[in-house]
């Protein structure tokens, strides 16, 4: 299988392991010639992240990763700098054990980690404690350890995963070490690009270590980074109503922003027609500031079912609210089989009274609403996003996006894909709003539910980040509606 084909694959923990296995018995690399690999790969990103380094601390644990800590260490010995090599345990076993006897025949010399002890100064430290094994929480002496190094200000490199962080699901049950950059080896693995692991592996770089595209033959992904995609451009002779006909249904009283924000950014994002069913005391409002928008105040089902009548798709539940108007209007929508993107309070109402979705629907939850929805807690959501993105989908027979650092997107046959786009400036109000009002737009225009909740997370997260070259602290909502025109023209570049 190209490289090219594969490079955006993201795989578990036990499917490397399988590769890692392939590449010993199947192809004939010893698994102590891998650990050099690593080591030279590792060594190499930090001579280029940080060239002036003359002093480096190597912390290893006693598996694998802390065979490739030791390999590191000789090889930076080797290239004239000041190694110092902390050790958790010299009960290395195997490859790593031969690592560690490689260290001491070039330095003679380790140190045994010991609690409340001084760590030493140096321009990097290198995590080796972990490697994609750990999902516990660490040992005492190995979470003091981390504490210390998280706490110290050096700058950091981890080799393959930050050690304390779950590689499989991006979950870090204790402490863990914020890393300035991760090598990464072989191939991608899944947790380092969701939940926690935003705040863990800094620059993240992977090297699959000069081994052959065969590797992966036969064995696919569990998921895949998104693409950054756009629809093509428009025939020449298109007219408004080619273009889809979008009804977003909310803002009850009080909020009025949010509907206006999702119809909004469904304007910006391409639909022909925008319909908003909402209180009648938004209508001044909502004409004013966007006379594109047809705004029209409904006071329940009736009124609504004449909208519903000529609309192609709905954008339901920012600013809903859970009362007795929402709900009728909720319960409205759904039962006319129109695809549709639900958010917000249009979750909540589903949390409440669960139903499978037959018509094309996306499901965009954040955590909160996703443990609502599967009647678990945030925490219980958060230890493993996967499952529960997958879980939600096929429970729904929904297209889902798990939001938040590292958005998953979930199709209810299992596919799944990660966002690698986004900023902590994103994490304000109306941002989920935005979303809805995308993903509705994508799906007017002839998008199935599956592609328009990728390119939607996709334009929107990158949108995030163009709107972000001004600062993140500050960032609103709005901020990203000119950037969502542009990107999803393919005009970023210009």
């Amino acid at each position: 299988m190209p490289a090219a084909q594969h490079h955006r694959d993201l795989y578990t923990v036990e499917q490397v392991r399988a590769l890692d296995r392939r590449a010993i018995d199947d192809l004939g690399i010893t698994g102590f010639e891998l650990m050099n690999r690593a080591a030279t790969a590792a060594f190499a990103g930090l001579c280029r992240h940080w060239p002036e380094a003359r002093r480096i601390v190597v912390f290893c644990g006693p598996g694998n990763n802390g065979g490739d800590g030791y390999l590191l260490a000789s090889l930076a010995h080797g290239a004239g700098m000041a190694v110092e090599v902390i050790e958790l345990s010299d009960a290395s076993r195997g490859d790593a054990a031969g690592a560690r006897d490689t260290w001491l025949r070039n330095a003679g010399i380790t140190h045994h980690w010991q609690q409340h002890t001084s760590l030493p100064l140096a321009d990097v430290y290198v995590d080796a404690l972990y490697g994609t094994g750990l999902n516990r929480v660490p040992e005492p002496s190995a979470a003091d350890l981390i504490e210390r190094i998280n706490a110290s200000a050096v700058p950091l490199l981890a080799l393959d995963v930050p050690s304390g962080l779950n590689a499989d699901t991006g979950d870090c049950p204790g402490v863990a070490i914020r890393a300035d950059l991760t090598v990464s080896f072989i191939a991608a693995k899944r947790g380092l690009y969701t939940g926690q692991a935003a705040t863990r592996v800094g620059m993240l770089q992977l090297d699959t270590l000069g081994l052959p595209d065969i590797l992966w033959q036969g064995m696919p992904a569990d998921a895949r980074m998104l693409d950054a995609t756009h629809l093509p451009p428009r025939a020449r002779d298109a007219h408004k109503g080619d273009c889809g006909h979008v009804l977003a249904i909310g803002g009850d009283h009080g909020t009025a922003g949010a509907i206006r924000l999702c119809g909004e950014a469904t304007l910006r994002s391409g639909a022909g027609l925008v319909s908003i069913a909402t209180r009648t005391e938004n209508i001044f409002a909502l004409n004013s500031a966007r006379p594109e928008l047809m705004a029209h105040g409904v006071h329940g089902p009736q009124e609504l079912q004449l909208l519903l009548d000529r609309a192609d798709v709905l954008a339901v539940g920012p600013g809903l609210g859970q009362g007795a108007w929402g709900h009728a209007l909720w319960l409205t929508a759904l039962d006319s089989g129109k695809p549709l993107v639900l958010d917000a309070d249009g979750l909540n109402l589903l949390a409440r009274e669960p139903r499978r979705f037959s018509a094309p629907a996306v499901l965009t939850p954040h955590p909160g609403e996703a443990g609502r929805l599967l009647g678990k807690t945030v925490a219980e959501v958060q230890v493993d996003r996967f499952a529960s993105a997958r879980a939600l989908a096929q429970r729904y027979n929904a297209v889902v996006v798990l939001k938040g650092a590292g958005s998953l997107i979930a199709h209810p046959d299992g596919r799944l894909d990660v966002c690698i786009w986004g900023n902590p400036g994103m994490a304000s109000g109306g941002m989920g709003d935005l979303l809805t009002g995308v993903v509705a737009a994508l799906l007017a225009q002839g998008c199935s539910a599956w592609d328009a909740a990728r390119m939607g997370v996709g334009l929107h997260a990158r949108a995030g980040d163009m709107a972000a070259r001004h600062g993140e602290r500050g960032l609103l909502a709005s901020d990203l509606l000119d950037p969502l025109r542009t990107l999803g023209n393919g005009l970023e570049h210009d």
